[in-house]
């Protein structure tokens, strides 16, 4: 491992110095301890490595820690200035240095009334009353289109953060959808290809569907192209007439004047803000979707939780703060333990595209090799992020996770209460759906179990007639994070646990999670070939023979 510390970075400071030499110690006595000798040294361990923030319990007592491990990892975060940073944070200092931009999306959640920022606040809430007034619109049947017919399809046009966000929670949350007073179907476009449009399209009616285009930029060509197809297919049946656009299109934007020019009525603009990153925005209007899927008193919950959780990020002592523990254990995890690849593995299939959610949350932040000084990382930063539903995932993947030769670190994620609470009393065989939840739970805990103890977590009786091909190593550490029930509360505390670590470990880095350069320049390169694709421009000798020859077989086709 590269000297984490370089002299480059730290400037000489010797109690930094210190502090690497420390886990670099402790690095060499954990690399071989085995989480069995953890366990069989301490038998409150649970209790000494686990933390309670209601609805959300922490237990991260299965990763290859102890108490010196954790003060010092403390000790490194506060050599980082970490409380220093997160004064920065919630504050409106443009700690985007690269693009001049503060990071507020802490300030989307912010109660209405809060002192705080209070100038902030009241644009914020302004944008989120609007939105509120179009969903109970909608979902009073008092939204209708260009016809006089009711919006009965909502379809949520975007990319990034501006799809995965809002179609990971209304998925999450989809057992709170909001009665309506005709049915209300909520459907999501990203692909650039138009293909996922063009299926969606076919069962739709244009007298009933009612366009989002979602775009911080209003200049995302993805977005952009599959706009302009939701148009046509209106026009083609509806007429082009200013009532098509004024009754079947609404955007969420920072660019009013390009939502203006592309035709979206003033009435139907929400406005976004240059300080509220794409991957951080579905607390504002970006938000939409979920506030149609779960109405306005859903939303304000989820809003909520997450607001829980920036209050606990700030006040709470390193120790028991469950998003610095969060950051702290995935760095120890990746630079010193050498483990460079992070599993999400939630035991509910409710959140099916959390995994996909926070791969871009934390590549597209952490994935960084430049540090704050202008100066390449001597270090990992973010580690892979990938994952699935468990029950899946162990038809799949968990043969590497418990026999392979990768060391992978991951994280369970499971609701306690499922199919118990008020929202499943129409289900007629509640009690059976509980005891399937019930081995949805225990294969959580098993697999868990499995991957920390290995064959210790097996019958000695048995082990010693197995052969080596039915034996685990175990010694995979991971972390296990039990909710009360899945609800918009506690999703959106979920949520913000893992925003938080992320910027926890970019402090920790020195680097930025907050801009996306090298996205941008892919859709820059391809922008450059997309007019030799069309035949706007024919010269194109001075690309990479690759590139070239691939152009030329697609050409000729």
């Amino acid at each position: 491992m590269a000297n984490l510390f370089s002299s480059s970075w730290i400037e000489e400071d010797e109690k930094i110095v210190n502090v690497e030499n420390k886990l670099s110690e402790l690095k060499k006595e954990f690399e071989t301890k085995h989480l069995t000798e953890l366990f069989a040294e301490d038998s409150n361990r649970f209790h000494h490595f686990s933390v309670q923030l209601n609805p959300i319990v922490f237990d991260y007592s299965k990763h290859r820690i102890d108490k010196d491990v954790i003060e010092n990892l403390i000790e490194w975060a506060k050599q980082q200035n970490l409380d220093g940073w997160i004064q920065k944070l919630f504050s409106t200092e443009k700690i985007n240095y690269t693009e001049q931009r503060a990071v507020m999306h802490w300030a989307l959640r912010l109660p209405k009334g809060s002192k705080v920022q209070s100038d902030v606040v009241n644009q914020v809430h302004e944008q989120l009353e609007k939105m509120y007034a179009l969903v109970n619109k909608v979902h009073a049947g008092q939204y209708r289109g260009a016809t006089g017919e009711v919006i009965q399809d909502i379809v949520n046009i975007g990319v990034g953060g501006s799809d995965l966000g809002p179609l990971m929670v209304s998925h999450a949350l989809s057992d709170f959808k909001k009665a309506t007073e005709k049915p209300l179907n909520i459907h999501f476009v990203s692909t650039i290809d138009g293909s996922q449009l063009s299926e969606i399209l076919h069962k739709l009616r244009p007298e009933t569907t009612l366009f989002i285009i979602s775009s911080k930029s209003f200049g995302t060509i993805d977005t952009l192209s599959n706009a302009q197809t939701a148009r046509i297919w209106l026009e083609k049946t509806l007429g082009k007439v200013p009532q098509v656009l004024k009754h079947h299109f609404v955007g969420v934007s920072t660019k009013p004047d390009k939502m203006s020019a592309w035709g979206i009525a003033p009435e139907n603009q929400f406005q976004l803000w240059d300080w509220v990153g794409g991957r951080y925005s579905l607390w504002s209007c970006i938000g939409l979707p979920i506030a149609l899927t779960i109405g306005v008193k859903g939303f304000k919950h989820f809003l909520a939780g997450a607001y829980a959780v920036d209050e606990h990020f700030k006040k709470t002592p390193f120790e028991s703060n469950i998003p610095v523990l969060m950051g702290l254990l995935g760095a120890w995890n990746n630079n010193f333990l050498n483990i460079q690849t992070h599993a999400i593995l939630p035991y509910d299939g409710r959140l099916k595209y959390f995994a996909p959610y926070l791969q871009q949350l934390e590549m597209e932040s952490n994935g960084k090799s430049i540090r704050r000084n202008g100066k390449k990382v001597e270090f990992k930063t973010c580690p892979i992020i990938w994952g699935e539903v468990g029950p899946n995932a162990q038809h799949a993947f968990y043969q590497l996770l418990h026999q392979g030769t990768h060391s992978v670190s991951s994280d369970f994620i499971a609701p306690i209460y499922r199919y118990n609470s008020n929202h499943f009393t129409y289900v007629d065989n509640a009690d059976a759906l509980i005891e399937q939840h019930h081995l949805a739970l225990s294969n959580c805990l098993a697999q868990s179990r499995l991957l920390a103890f290995g064959n210790r977590a097996l019958d000695q009786t048995e082990l010693a007639s197995l052969p080596e091909y039915k034996q685990y190593e175990g010694n995979q550490p991971s972390t296990t994070m039990l909710m009360q029930e899945l609800n918009p509360y506690s999703l959106g505390m979920l949520i913000a646990m893992y925003e938080h670590k992320v910027f926890v470990q970019s402090v920790l880095w020195n680097i930025n999670s907050f801009d996306q350069w090298g996205v941008e320049k892919g859709k820059q390169i391809a922008d450059q070939l997309l007019p030799i694709l069309n035949g706007e421009q024919t010269n194109f000798s001075q690309l990479d023979a690759s590139t070239k020859g691939l152009i030329e077989i697609i050409k000729s086709s």
